[in-house]
């Protein structure tokens, strides 16, 4: 069974030889960390990182949906530590300039009013040249041969708009300024149908994403009413659309507690929760219980548990063992690996997940495990490693 007949059979709770092998990917940091414990330094970024630990591939097609052009990078001021910036998205904003990555404090968004959006839609023109790359027929026609899973994003209805007007703007303007917001969810609704069509009709695609991160660990953003009267709609009609090309696992990338707004998601179509996050209270495990078989689950593997070690990672496995029989639900760390981290225990945790799940791959070539005479469950990183190729 290929990488594509695994994610596609498991995400439609049939049978299959084992549970699909991905994880959602690392803090800069962490890589930087792990390379003075035994990771190759070649390996420094997320796609690197999926070649070296072998996980199973799964990608999306290069259609551009993002702001054409960006706003233009600059740096405003600069210190030892920080600068002030202008980023791609036109929002003003201090940031680290080395160490842990943190969230950038923000000064200035780019749409304040009804004139801001005006010109700023302007970079949203689904007929920009360039969405679409040059060499789109001969992609199709690798694609149609292809053994892996393959995917499109459909942007954001909330999460976007956040971005561009910052987040005490965007929830004050729910009820100071609805019709903005009305307008702009039906504008990007309208543009994200507009540029994937093509895809959508002239490749088989086996899934679609959602990124919205709308949640604190004590619920959303904005009410469920909100939410089901401006978002549920909108998502409807682009699942409606894509279901219609055989298009029928649609995710959404959301941080926090997610738990009220499920429900709303499944209505509007968007039937699979990632990433899970156990320690903002997303469980799998209730979420399955509550919907069953209406819900497709990905992540939900706690990281505290890989920050603390062997036994709390070898219960974290077991805790899901049971989600992961009944399928529609592929385990992987709840958000990204941080630098609290060792790279032995990230080992230790791929070995204890593949070995649970009958994922029969090696850990990356030029490491092994080590059994300890005092902790059966310790491994010791090799000296001399080399970039599995």
């Amino acid at each position: 069974m290929n990488d594509r007949e695994r994610w596609v059979k498991t995400m439609h709770f049939e049978k299959v030889d084992r549970v699909p092998d991905e994880e959602f990917g690392y803090w800069d940091e962490c890589l930087t960390r792990w390379h003075n414990e035994g990771l190759p330094k070649e390996v420094n970024n997320n796609d690197a990182a999926d070649v070296y630990f072998g996980f199973d591939r799964r990608r999306w097609v290069p259609v551009n949906i993002g702001l054409m052009p960006p706003f233009e990078y600059k740096v405003l001021e600069e210190d030892a530590t920080h600068k002030v910036i202008i980023n791609g998205e036109g929002v003003k904003c201090i940031i680290n300039k080395e160490g842990i990555q943190t969230i950038p404090k923000y000064l200035e968004f780019p749409i304040k009013d009804r004139s801001d959006w005006e010109k700023f839609k302007k970079r949203l023109d689904p007929d920009t040249p360039g969405r679409y790359p040059d060499n789109w027929e001969e992609l199709k026609r690798d694609w149609s041969k292809r053994d892996y899973t393959l995917g499109i994003s459909v942007g954001s209805l909330f999460g976007w708009i956040r971005n561009w007007m910052g987040f005490e703007n965007v929830t004050v303007a729910f009820y100071d300024n609805p019709k903005l917001i009305e307008d702009m969810m039906e504008y990007i609704t309208n543009y994200i149908l507009t540029i994937i069509d093509k895809a959508v009709k002239e490749v088989r695609l086996d899934f679609a994403s959602v990124w919205e991160d709308m949640a604190f660990n004590k619920g959303p953003i904005i009410s469920p009413k909100l939410f089901k009267e401006y978002m549920v709609p909108r998502y409807k009609r682009i699942t409606d659309f894509l279901k219609r090309y055989g298009v029928d696992v649609v995710y959404v990338d959301c941080d926090g507690n997610m738990n009220e707004l499920v429900g709303l998601w499944i209505e509007g179509g968007v039937n699979c929760m990632m990433p899970l996050e156990i320690a903002g209270g997303s469980d799998p495990i209730p979420i399955r219980d509550k919907y069953g078989d209406k819900v497709l689950l990905l992540g939900g593997v706690d990281k505290i548990a890989l920050i603390k070690g062997p036994e709390a990672i070898r219960n974290e496995i077991k805790r899901i063992e049971k989600l992961v029989r009944m399928g529609g639900y592929i385990p992987h760390v709840d958000h990204r690996v941080p630098s609290d981290v060792s790279f032995e225990n990230y080992l230790y945790y791929l070995k204890v997940k593949r070995d649970t799940f009958g994922i029969d791959k090696p850990l990356p070539e030029g490491r092994r495990f080590v059994s300890s005479l005092k902790d059966k469950d310790s491994i010791r990183p090799e000296e001399n490693l080399g970039v599995r190729t």
